[in-house]
């Protein structure tokens, strides 16, 4: 049983992005240069999918990333949570989901996992999109918004949140499931972890070989930082609310 687990490596959570001063896009290149980090959602499939290993559920877990050479970076913290080994499918273009879906499908292709395990989103761009698109791609069942995985009788379990309450699906392998924040808890990576990590195998693949159509098909055409949130007013009691829900907010 064979695990492949994509990661992203993004701007890290606790920095706070700035728009450049001609709207063209995120000051996130200047000197010094932003903290980049495993994607947090990325995080949580890495550690679930370690998980079954661990559980004796899965043999073998792949980390794969497609970006550019520091995303190596962002491998070794996946092979120091547990990931057997890594492959880094290198391109310094601009990668949107449908792009980096198409390699991930190549990359499938090439290692036949039996189960592919994504983050729910990427904090970047919180598209969304790239565990669906390669689902389709692969032609094999999704599991989206996972917080509870399981392996037995030769297919996957998988536990999602609705509105109307928890559903639970069957799907049989290979598939592809998009971990949620109730998946797991991502254990501490450990300066003994991480220096065991670089023993680990990381294979380079340039993006060009396999093929695949990964050119940019939106144009954004500029980044604006949103409005600053106006001053909240104290109110004296209910009926004040109440009347400046209805006549000012209009939201009653």
């Amino acid at each position: 049983m064979k695990v492949l687990v994509a990661v992203k490596r993004v701007v890290d959570y606790n920095v706070k992005v700035h728009a450049l001063a001609d709207g063209s896009g995120l000051d996130v290149d200047g000197k010094p240069a932003v903290r980049r980090s495993l994607n947090p959602f990325d995080e949580i499939a890495v550690e679930a999918s370690v998980h079954l290993k661990e559980t004796g559920a899965a043999d073998e877990v792949v980390a794969v990333s497609v970006g550019e050479a520091k995303a190596v970076d962002t491998l070794r913290v996946a092979l120091a949570m547990g990931a057997d080994r890594g492959i880094l499918v290198h391109t310094d273009a601009k990668t949107e989901p449908l792009g980096v879906a198409r390699l991930l499908k190549a990359v499938v292709d090439r290692e036949k996992p039996d189960l592919v395990a994504v983050g729910k989103q990427a904090i970047d761009d919180d598209a969304g999109q790239t565990g669906a698109m390669l689902a389709a791609l692969m032609d094999a069942p999704f599991g989206a918004n996972a917080n509870s995985v399981e392996l037995k009788d030769g297919a996957l379990y998988v536990s999602s949140q609705t509105v109307d309450g928890t559903e639970l699906r069957k799907l049989s392998l290979p598939a592809v499931f998009a971990a949620d924040l109730r998946l797991a808890e991502p254990r501490y990576v450990t300066l003994p972890s991480m220096m065991k990590a670089r023993r680990k195998p990381v294979e380079t693949i340039e993006a060009e070989t396999f093929g695949a159509d990964f050119a940019p098909q939106l144009k954004i055409t500029r980044y604006d930082a949103p409005p600053a949130r106006k001053a909240g007013v104290m109110v004296g009691s209910v009926a004040e609310l109440v009347e400046k829900l209805r006549c000012e907010a209009k939201v009653l």
